[in-house]
């Protein structure tokens, strides 16, 4: 490890951990081989063996933008696929597309379709072994030292709502709740014992599932909780925040990735325990929103990219004392990556 890369984790994990405040984190994030390229490892046939220098060289080049730029970040082999991961581990066959990532399609149209899948095991399903065998061929190609990041990682409810039609999945939430909860139970406790495995199989595993960014390992899971948007209060309290608060207390905290317009569940994310990392897409109202939801020293740590410099800037300059920023910065320019950092780095200095 090299020496930057080691004082980056101590300032991330400071930063994370609220300690005494060292500047935001701004991250050139290496512009990557896309899954594409070679199709989904999970999905495709063949010895796993042949993914191994497409995460190789995507952990290579942010090592070398990191040389570059000289920025926070902290370089991470992304074990990445689609989101059918967990679905077509129950099942559901998946649909390959030629210019986006595959996607699970429903298998389930009723209860009782839903209340006889059963749920799978790691080591009898061919997508999360293969998932665990990668990880441990590109630990073994870059050595004890080099951070993994993860694969999708989906919320139970999230899994559920790809397994069963969506139409209907809706309509059992309100005439058959009991099923759905039942159907959600399994896709919660797989995911929580998957969740364990990565654990116990790589130590120094990032759990930053969205954007591109490092975060400590010792902390808590990080996944997609994208369906919350389509539903109300009511139901998001009903079905979806249970396993939130459960992966939490099992893990001490929780990282959420949402994509979706649900400002409206903002002051219910709030009771999730030691949620430490938040990041979102702007949505419909834009990114102000956050401030007005999460701000302060009980704020999680706001994990941003996508965004232009203005917007990141008016964060940095509204957010109060004690909050937190990670923002990234995708690019596969070196030398425009490191205009971008010293620009961001008159706003916030770093004082480690």
């Amino acid at each position: 490890m090299s020496n930057r890369v080691a004082e980056n984790e101590a300032f991330l994990r400071n930063l994370y951990r609220k300690g005494p405040f060292q500047g935001h984190a701004f991250c050139v994030n290496a512009i990557s081989v896309p899954l594409l390229e070679l199709g989904d490892y999970t999905v495709r046939e063949g010895p796993i063996e042949r993914w191994v220098p497409w995460v190789v060289e995507n952990y290579e080049r942010q090592v070398r933008m990191l040389e570059a730029v000289g920025d926070d970040s902290v370089p991470v082999a992304r074990l990445g696929t689609g989101t059918q991961l967990y679905a077509a581990a129950f099942g559901c066959p998946v649909h390959e597309y030629e210019d986006t990532n595959p996607c699970a399609l429903p298998m389930v149209r009723t209860a009782q379709e839903a209340d006889a899948l059963v749920e799978p095991t790691i080591e009898g399903s061919r997508q999360l072994s293969r998932v665990i065998e990668l990880g441990h061929l590109v630990q073994e190609a870059l050595g004890p030292d080099a951070s993994l990041g993860p694969c999708d990682v989906q919320s139970g409810f999230d899994t559920a709502s790809l397994i069963w039609n969506k139409e209907q999945f809706i309509l059992a939430m309100i005439d058959e709740p009991e099923a759905v909860h039942r159907l959600v139970g399994k896709c919660a406790h797989l995911l929580k014992a998957f969740l364990m495995r990565l654990r116990e199989e790589f130590p120094r595993l990032s759990p930053c599932h969205c954007p591109a960014a490092w975060s400590p390992p010792e902390l808590g899971p990080w996944l997609s909780n994208d369906e919350c948007g389509a539903f109300g209060n009511a139901h998001f309290k009903q079905f979806m925040l249970p396993e939130l608060i459960d992966l939490a207390e099992t893990f001490g905290g929780l990282g959420m990735h949402c994509c979706a317009d649900a400002e409206h569940q903002f002051p219910l994310f709030r009771r999730i325990p030691n949620l430490y990392g938040f990041n979102r897409v702007a949505g419909k109202q834009g990114w102000d929103t956050l401030l007005e939801h999460f701000d302060g020293p009980g704020a999680p740590v706001h994990v941003l990219g996508f965004m232009g410099e203005d917007q990141m800037m008016r964060l940095i300059d509204r957010a109060t004392e004690g909050t937190r920023f990670v923002f990234v910065h995708d690019t596969g320019d070196a030398e425009e990556g490191r205009r971008w950092y010293a620009r961001m780095r008159q706003v916030s200095p770093r004082t480690d």
